[in-house]
């Protein structure tokens, strides 16, 4: 069974993305020529998931995105943050991030509705977001002028390390008062004294 758990190995060690149990179940299938069981993929990445978790290893098997990949552990966050630092100009700009956690939140959504929420013109931040693959375009809107509509893909969660849209955090729930910003409400005017 340990050609299994090596094929398995492979597969998700050489996927640029995470992969999928029906995927892996799929390529095994082709190249062994016969139907590999689900349940002995399951068990043989359990059995890779527990190899890993030793302090051996600078990585862990992880799921994301609804497969499995290897990602680096924790503890090696230091040397890590140091090599993203230094490739600081992929990181997204504060505007790309705003338009993206709108589209996330508000998918299918489109150019007007981001700008009118955000308030700024967002042609750039959306191109930008289409360029790395954050974004796609999901369809038309049937309203006037049929503007296209925006939504999230595959690798938005693999950048996140979510496995679904249901795992983004959940925006607070505003109450109906009034803005006070500013004002501090338990204090009162001094009484006028002649």
């Amino acid at each position: 069974m340990d050609f299994l758990l090596n094929h398995i190995e492979a597969l998700i060690f050489c996927s640029p993305t995470p992969i999928k149990v029906a995927d892996i179940r799929a390529c095994l299938s082709e190249m062994f020529n016969a139907d590999v069981p689900e349940e002995d993929i399951v068990n043989a990445i359990k059995r890779l998931d527990e190899k890993f978790q030793s302090d051996e290893f600078s990585f862990q098997l992880s799921r994301s995105a609804g497969g499995y990949q290897f990602l680096t552990k924790p503890a090696y966050q230091a040397s890590i943050g140091i090599l993203l630092k230094q490739q600081s100009k992929k990181r997204l700009s504060v505007s790309a991030m705003e338009t993206l956690s709108i589209i996330a939140y508000r998918q299918p959504i489109s150019k007007p509705e981001v700008e009118t929420i955000r308030g700024v013109n967002c042609d750039y931040a959306i191109q930008k977001l289409l360029d790395k693959g954050l974004v796609e375009i999901t369809g038309k809107a049937d309203t006037v002028g049929r503007p296209l509509l925006y939504g999230t893909t595959q690798k938005f969660m693999e950048y996140f390390g979510i496995n679904d849209l249901s795992d983004l955090p959940t925006p607070k729930d505003f109450s109906g008062e009034i803005n006070t910003i500013g004002e501090n409400t338990d204090l009162k005017e001094p009484d006028a004294q002649a």
